[in-house]
């Protein structure tokens, strides 16, 4: 950011007056009429508090922060009296390198709540970007509490604020918002989800990827918004009415909680959106360049373990404390139930980036008191290769993203060898990776598919990546997708691959739903929404991204299969263990049993391709058993089906090789099942219940 004139508006309305201030907290802290700000600068010999009329070009009016009136130890402070909410402010920090010249740079503030200059999404910020004075302390949260839902109850549906609600097709008053997401409440509700993870939602420059669709010509977005500018700032563009952000995403919250749905945000503090030395300073770079980020020590170069141009250096004590204090803010000012870290195997390196045994950050994330009943989910893998699946943490609150389960359901429903015992661990909650310390199935977010990457309709439709629009030239995004394009490439108009590909994705949500741990959900997987083979959309601000809700009428039966599937899940806690299964005992009896498709007989071959199990529901609660069977075989096989523990029939609940609406059907109208053994179509999933009540 260049430096600015300090031209003063010639005939100011008001002076306002100054004290020294406290340095303790940091940020802009407002009392009454008044404004305490704080600032961390260790390097600064002179910092100005430049103040702004809303969008006025011109320095209303600016202060000398002078030590040692305005200095306690690193932490620059003044208080400005009787200011209204809606100014604007900058700071100015003046430096002196090894030659004793001086630089001035403007810096934004890293605790600022509120970032002026983006109200409109994709306006250039013509003027710089600005720090807004917080006008909304006095927000009516009408009695909302955390819902502090038990992890094993949680079904997630990862979004995008503007993709969700972009598309015409959403017919919503205010696309692409917050409040947008509101008016979707009644179908969140309807699908049955209990929490929305959404992505990147604080302040980003959807501006600052200059490429061009090669396609088109047009230009092309940081639409997902891995790229922060300010950790506290709600995205000023998210909001309908400009100035807007923070009450509208307080309303978004309070409307969701009434509604019985969690909120998580997905926060990055693994790199800043200040990139490498050819980005621009906005913030970190100024206040503290050595301190805020990972720095080779001999060439001082930005260490990129992010793959995004620079590293938070996460455990240096102030930067820890930063990461802190937004959580903190996150939870006891704007009411959200949890955060979702990416790339969090970031925060286990050192100050040079070695991998730490003990992260001192991970560890007080874990152990915050403020933050004791917020869900936390790391991505535990970066983008050199420390990959942490099952052990990124030994303390049992963090949950992780399961790239295991993707990875193996993807493999065993395409057909690879070898992966009967491994989609078995999966659907047992991955006790290989979590039946340690204490910790739980629920430490296991499991997923199919995510924002990075194919869709589901993707993943049973494109063999190969298709992101040429991106205008990389195809060279980017992951390579190995696991996929199988279900006999063509893309869209097709056969029959009979329209029918495979609804098979095979209704046969994945049954894995996903009814296994152990907690699911994730895409959103608009559960009505085949596409990308059309882009498994990197991260600049496609568009149709590939945007949700095309009139797929939810032309796939409706998908849509209906998902909702009733997180209905049975919801409604058995066989599904929703909080512990591990036990092997048997003479006084405990099986909890779980595996077969192949011989009666009484497990097998883990190569070849095999035909998992079943059945759930052992406890007698003493007149609970069902349930006998399921997930077949990878191009073929239809024949299964013998085992006696229910209590003698019942069983009775067919799901069969996804069947069309609408016999793929699944309520218990009390699911018909008997005759005979020894049942045959099995291919690629399909077989759901069976014996005994219990028929609802």
């Amino acid at each position: 950011m260049t430096d600015i004139s300090s031209s003063q508006d010639p005939l100011p309305q008001k002076k306002f007056h100054s004290s020294p201030g406290h340095p303790l907290p940091l940020g802009p802290t407002r009392n009454g009429a008044n404004v305490n700000f704080s600032l961390f600068c260790r390097q600064a010999i002179e910092i100005d508090l430049l103040l702004y009329k809303p969008g006025s070009k011109i320095i209303c009016q600016e202060f000398s922060l002078v030590i040692p009136q305005h200095r306690t130890g690193d932490i620059w402070h003044i208080k400005i009296h009787n200011i209204p909410g809606n100014f604007e402010y900058i700071y100015r920090i003046c430096t002196e390198d090894k030659d004793r010249c001086l630089t001035k740079q403007l810096a934004l503030d890293p605790y600022a709540r509120r970032i002026t200059g983006g109200e409109r999404w994709g306006q250039t910020v013509a003027e710089g970007w600005r720090c807004g004075l917080n006008e909304d302390e006095n927000f009516d949260w009408a009695g909302d509490l955390p819902l502090r839902r038990p992890p094993q109850d949680a079904i997630i549906y990862e979004l995008h604020v503007r993709g969700f609600t972009r598309h015409p097709s959403a017919q919503v008053r205010h696309p692409g918002t917050f409040l947008g997401i509101i008016e979707k409440i009644p179908y969140l509700q309807s699908l049955g989800i209990t929490a929305i993870e959404l992505l990147p939602m604080t302040e980003f420059d959807e501006n600052e990827n200059k490429a061009t669709d090669p396609l088109t010509g047009s230009a092309l977005k940081n639409f997902w918004g891995y790229s922060p500018l300010a950790y506290c700032a709600p995205k000023a563009s998210y909001a309908a009415r400009s100035g807007q952000q923070i009450r509208e995403f307080k309303t978004m919250v309070r409307a969701l909680h009434k509604a019985g749905i969690e909120v998580i945000l997905d926060v990055v503090f693994n790199h800043t959106g200040e990139g490498n030395d050819h980005g621009p300073a906005l913030s970190f770079k100024v206040l503290g360049n050595k301190i805020y980020y990972m720095l080779d020590p001999k060439t001082l170069e930005y260490l990129n373990f992010s793959g995004c141009g620079n590293t938070v250096n996460c455990n240096h004590p102030v930067v820890q404390e930063f990461i802190i204090d937004c959580l903190r803010y996150w939870v006891t000012e704007m009411h959200v139930d949890g955060f979702r870290f990416d790339l969090a195997s970031i925060m286990t390196r050192g100050l040079r980036g070695e991998v730490l045994t003990h992260p001192p950050l991970v560890e007080q994330i874990a152990e915050d008191p403020i933050l004791a009943h917020t869900t936390i989910i790391a991505e535990a893998w970066d983008a050199t290769g420390l990959y942490q699946v099952g052990h990124f943490s030994s303390n049992p609150r963090w949950a992780e993203w399961n790239g295991r389960f993707r990875d193996d359901v993807r493999a065993f429903m395409a057909g690879y060898p070898h992966m009967t015992a491994k989609l078995a661990t999966r659907i047992a909650g991955s006790s290989d990776l979590y039946q340690h310390n204490l910790r739980h199935p629920s430490n296991s977010i499991n997923f199919l598919t995510s924002h990075d990457g194919f869709t589901l309709w993707d993943l049973v439709s494109f063999n190969s990546k298709h992101n040429e629009r991106n205008g990389e030239g195809n060279r980017d995004g992951d390579n190995n997708n696991v996929s199988w394009n279900s006999g063509k490439e893309g869209f097709s108009k056969s029959i009979k691959v329209q029918t495979l590909r609804s098979r095979r994705i209704k046969s994945m949500a049954v894995v996903l739903l009814l296994s152990q741990g907690v699911p994730m959900i895409l959103a608009g997987d559960e009505f085949c929404r596409t990308q059309r083979g882009n498994n990197n959309a991260y600049c496609q601000d568009n149709a590939i991204s945007w949700l095309d809700w009139r797929l939810a009428d032309s796939n409706g039966d998908t849509l209906r299969f998902f909702r009733m599937l997180i209905r049975l899940r919801k409604r058995y806690r066989h599904f929703r263990r909080t512990n591990f299964f036990q092997p048997p005992t003479p006084r405990n009896p099986a909890e779980i049993v595996w077969q192949g498709a011989k009666l009484g007989r497990e097998d883990w071959s190569h070849e095999n391709k035909i998992l079943c199990f059945m759930l052992i529901g406890d007698k003493s609660l007149s609970e069902p058993d349930f006998w399921v069977i997930i077949s990878a075989d191009s073929h239809e096989t024949k299964v013998d089906l085992p006696p229910s523990s209590n003698g019942e029939n069983w009775r067919q609940i799901i069969n996804t090789a069947l069309a609408s609406p016999d793929d699944i059907v309520p218990e009390a109208e699911a018909k008997p099942v005759t005979g020894a053994s049942i045959s099995v179509p291919p690629l399909a999933a077989i759901v069976l219940i014996a005994g219990g009540p028929t609802i």
